[in-house]
C-alpha cells in the first residue's frame, strides 16, 4: 500500500499536473490517499512528485490514520478501525467499505520544508519514512 499526500498548494500548477492530482482524489493541500501498487499509480506518482510526498504505509500507522482522520461515507462513526485496515490491506475499495475515499491531515508539527526533495525536504518518494511524516501530521 502506497500513502499519497499532497503538500503543494494549487497556485501556478501545470493543468496535467493539477488533473493528475484531481483525478488521485487530492484536491487540498495536506490531503492523503491510500492506493494499491500498480502500475498506472506509479506512473501517476512520477507526474506528480513535485508536488506530494509519497511511501509504502504500515498497518500499524493505518489503522492510526483510520482511527484520527477517517470518515464515513454515511457520516457514522467507525467502529473498529484495525478491521477497516485488514480490509484495505487486502485489497478492498475505501469506496465499499463505506469510508471516504482520503483523509485530510494537519500541517506537520515541526514544519516541513515544502520545496525540496526528500533527503532534505519533504517531497518525494519517502519509502518507508512516510509513516514518521503521517504520525506527524495526524
Amino acid at each position: 500500500m502506497i500513502a499519497i499526500i499532497r503538500i503543494s498548494g494549487m497556485v501556478k500548477v501545470d493543468t496535467r499536473v493539477e488533473e493528475a492530482l484531481y483525478r488521485m482524489r487530492l484536491r487540498r493541500k495536506y490531503a492523503c490517499v491510500i492506493a494499491q501498487e500498480k502500475p498506472e499509480v506509479l506512473g501517476v506518482m512520477k507526474k506528480i512528485r513535485n508536488f506530494a510526498a509519497f511511501g509504502k504505509i504500515n498497518e500499524e500507522t493505518l489503522v492510526k490514520l483510520i482511527k484520527a482522520r477517517g470518515r464515513m461515507a454515511d457520516k457514522s462513526e467507525i467502529k473498529d478501525a484495525s478491521h477497516l485496515a485488514k480490509e484495505i490491506i487486502a485489497g478492498k475499495s475505501m469506496e465499499k467499505l463505506g469510508l471516504k475515499p482520503f483523509f485530510r491531515l494537519h500541517p506537520a508539527r515541526g514544519g516541513i520544508k515544502s520545496k525540496v526533495h526528500y533527503p532534505k525536504g519533504v517531497l518525494g518518494d519517502h519509502k518507508e519514512n512516510i509513516n514518521k511524516l503521517i504520525e506527524r501530521m495526524l
